[in-house]
């Protein structure tokens, strides 16, 4: 692993970091979040149309930048640090890549390029508090009882004339409040023959009704939504395996939320270090004694090692995704080299022809992104808990940004945790406590 990072790279986050300076400092964040939609339009089109940021991980064939993970997360780090509240965990990081990954031609080429440009915003609506088990984070439900079994719950598909039809509620939808698109994962063939699919849904569809809940971190907004016959559109085919493609997305999901935290860990340290060491007592700088010099000390080692882990996480996701691709191309030149292949020398050639290796199967469970992220949350809730501290007064007042940045910690832990399941599920794919035992 090469620990550098290129020179495109660190323009990424230099330019970031500069427009997020200028145009998401305190007042416009709260201006923001106060907005129905919960973030700033016009910051949204400055970041997709000048950064490119919706289309970094996207394809150029599609309108994307053509970069990897890596440079999403680099950029998630960014507007974690100034908590910009934008769609871009949800478009680009949580649904693009299912789009990417199941669709169609024609449904890639309908819906990537507009989520590229930023003109459309995207959410990915799983029923229930289940995200962090449907992206295999705190669990892996091979049969995806997380969406409601086939029983009442969730959300239910039905065949009708013309499409399909879809019935049910979801909660805690990341800007399902506001998105242009959604992609609904429902259930169908009843409960005897259950079945989770994908299925798109647009904004404006009938029978959908939608509203913003109250959030804990209100920076990262929420939505409600109600389908009621609606008509929606199978994403991909009925073969597609969307638990296995949701399993995957949460390793690259991950790493992404890893960076966003350690982004929002360091500005919340770098504050809370540059406050005491102006602030007095006693007569000299609170930053001047020692206890408060230990307790910072320790809140940086462990921001700076979930730094490295969300790193390690973005780089063996990237270097995952490229052996998925190449083992895709591989069996493509194979299946195009078959049918090519004709007449009974051709097949005698063919059948003493080893044949290609198979990809090695990529278990999702077998993955940095679990860890990395419940250790950079683990490093935020540190940090931001240091900064109320020592902050004094002013600091427990509820205005005030730290607490911001601990319900940031906290939302993200109900959202994607919490940070001892987060474990407990790498554990137990690692089988470490299987391996201590004999």
């Amino acid at each position: 692993m090469d620990a550098r990072f290129t020179d495109e790279q660190d323009e990424i986050r230099r330019t970031l970091r500069e427009l997020l300076t200028k145009r998401c400092g305190p007042e416009e964040l709260w201006a923001a979040v106060d907005t129905p939609a919960g973030h700033d339009r016009a910051l949204w089109a400055t970041l997709a149309e000048r950064l490119g940021l919706p289309a970094l991980a996207l394809p150029e064939a599609y309108g994307g930048v053509g970069c990897s993970a890596t440079e999403l997360a680099l950029a998630c780090e960014e507007t974690g640090r100034a908590l910009a509240p934008t769609p871009l965990l949800a478009t680009a990081v949580l649904t693009a890549p299912l789009l990417l990954a199941l669709g169609t031609g024609a449904q890639r080429a309908a819906l990537l390029p507009p989520i590229a440009s930023g003109h459309l915003t995207a959410a990915l609506a799983v029923p229930g508090a289940a995200l962090a088990t449907a992206l295999a984070l705190t669990g892996h439900d091979r049969r995806g009882r997380w969406a409601g079994g086939g029983r009442a719950g969730g959300v239910q598909a039905r065949r009708a004339e013309g499409g399909w039809r879809l019935y049910g509620q979801v909660e805690q939808v990341l800007d399902g409040h506001s998105a242009h698109l959604l992609v609904v994962a429902a259930h169908t063939g009843g409960f005897a023959r259950s079945r989770v699919l994908p299925f798109l849904v647009s904004g404006d569809a009938a029978g959908l009704t939608r509203a913003r809940q109250t959030a804990l971190d209100a920076t990262r907004p929420q939505g409600r939504i109600q389908l009621r016959d609606t008509p929606a559109e199978l994403l991909g085919g009925e073969a597609v395996d969307v638990l296995t493609a949701l399993a995957r997305l949460g390793d690259t999901a991950a790493a992404c939320l890893a960076a966003e935290a350690v982004g929002a860990a360091d500005r919340v340290l770098e504050r809370t270090v540059a406050y005491v060491a102006r602030r007095e007592q006693f007569g000299r700088p609170v930053g001047s004694f020692q206890a408060v010099k230990h307790r910072l000390a320790d809140a940086y080692v462990q921001v700076q090692a979930a730094r490295s882990a969300a790193y390690y996480a973005a780089w063996a996701t990237t270097e995952a995704m490229a052996a998925d691709a190449m083992a895709a191309d591989a069996t493509a030149v194979c299946a195009i080299a078959a049918e090519a292949t004709v007449g009974p020398a051709a097949e005698a050639t063919a059948a003493h022809a080893p044949a290609p290796a198979p990809a090695p199967a990529r278990a999702p469970e077998d993955t940095a992104g679990g860890l990395a992220l419940a250790q950079a949350l683990e490093a935020l809730r540190r940090a931001a808990a240091e900064g109320i501290q020592l902050h004094g007064g002013i600091g427990f007042t509820w205005e005030h940004e730290a607490h911001l940045y601990f319900k940031r910690a906290a939302g993200d832990e109900l959202l994607f945790g919490p940070v001892h399941r987060l474990r407990a599920h790498a554990a137990d794919a690692a089988h470490v406590f299987e391996e201590a035992g004999t």
